[in-house]
């Protein structure tokens, strides 16, 4: 009688643990996991690295999910919380475990469903089955998975956690001359790149090592001429000299171009969110988009490699610039 109260108590507590996720079932590997939540955008049309928080944020800028600690999250994490909060219109940056949430003395709400984000964890053991005694430990990295809750899923948190309900976005401003012209104009100074003008194309040649920009007066406002500039000196960071990043491409719009270019948009995206810039510049997209479904369907771990990637170019770039 006891152990049946106790469990008509536990199945009406507001407060029981959550569901994690249609996509536990069928099981699937961290890597599928994070490329079915992504193609299921990209095939809707939907990058979820563009303006998932309108209202928290300067005007079309993007803010970093950040760990319960503060710390900002990284790489494929970036994207894959974008994209939930992108689905559930979540308003707080904020993300938690369900154990750090109560370690808060907060709890999850019941039937809240959890976002899955990764990591990577080293395992070390002998190389091979019977190794020989002049061979050593092999340390091998595997992908694992795990479930957060954004803040607004989440009662009894200290409101510093949550979206102030009063905050108003502050437009980026286009004003030559404005602070904000001056503080951009100085971070890109310092990327070692050179810049020329002229055209209407953007783009960076490899055999040159410059990035060609059209004039500025061609672009409708100063933000996407910056976010543009971003997404160039992204590409950029695959020199020999840099990063020395080759997906193997050998013609225009071929698997590895597409690839190049993810990690570029996603590499800007990442800027933008330390500097605040959109990341909605490329008018194209749409041809783009079916370019990353097909390597997403032919690789399930593309995007994690394009994240990666991109996080590196972001902290190349983002390291010339002073910030990091």
């Amino acid at each position: 009688m006891a152990q049946a109260a106790h469990a008509q108590t536990r199945k009406s507590n507001k407060y029981a643990r959550p569901e994690r996720g249609a996509s536990d079932t069928p099981i699937q590997s961290p890597a599928q996991r994070v490329t079915t939540q992504i193609s299921a955008l990209l095939e809707r049309g939907v990058r979820p690295w563009i303006r998932p928080w309108d209202d928290i944020a300067p005007s079309d800028a993007l803010v970093l999910p950040l760990r319960s600690c503060g710390t900002p999250y990284r790489g494929m994490n970036v994207i894959a919380l974008w994209a939930a909060t992108l689905e559930s219109s979540f308003k707080s940056r904020h993300w938690f475990t369900f154990k750090q949430a109560l370690a808060l003395n907060a709890c999850v709400r019941k039937g809240e469903r959890g976002s899955y984000v990764v990591y990577y964890t080293e395992l070390t053991g002998k190389a091979g089955d019977q190794p020989s005694p002049d061979e050593g430990n092999e340390t091998r990295r595997i992908l694992r998975g795990y479930t957060v809750f954004n803040a607004d899923q989440i009662d009894g948190l200290p409101l510093d956690f949550y979206a102030k309900p009063d905050t108003v976005s502050v437009p980026i401003s286009t004003t030559t001359k404005s602070e904000e012209e001056i503080r951009l104009s100085a971070l890109f100074a310092r990327i070692p790149v050179t810049i020329r003008y002229g055209g209407n194309r953007a783009f960076y040649s490899k055999a040159a090592d410059t990035i060609q920009m059209p004039p500025r007066v061609a672009f409708r406002d100063g933000s996407q001429y910056w976010a543009t500039l971003a997404h160039e000196a992204s590409h950029a960071t695959r020199h020999e000299t840099r990063l020395n990043r080759d997906f193997g491409q050998t013609r225009f719009g071929d698997a590895a171009y597409a690839l190049e270019e993810l990690v570029a948009e996603l590499a800007s995206a990442f800027i933008g969110a330390h500097i605040g810039l959109p990341a909605d510049h490329i008018e194209d997209h749409a041809s783009y988009i079916g370019g990353w479904l097909k390597a997403l369907g032919d690789n399930p771990s593309a995007f994690l490699t394009a994240a990666s990637k991109a996080q590196a170019a972001a902290d190349w770039v983002l390291g010339q610039m002073g910030l990091l």
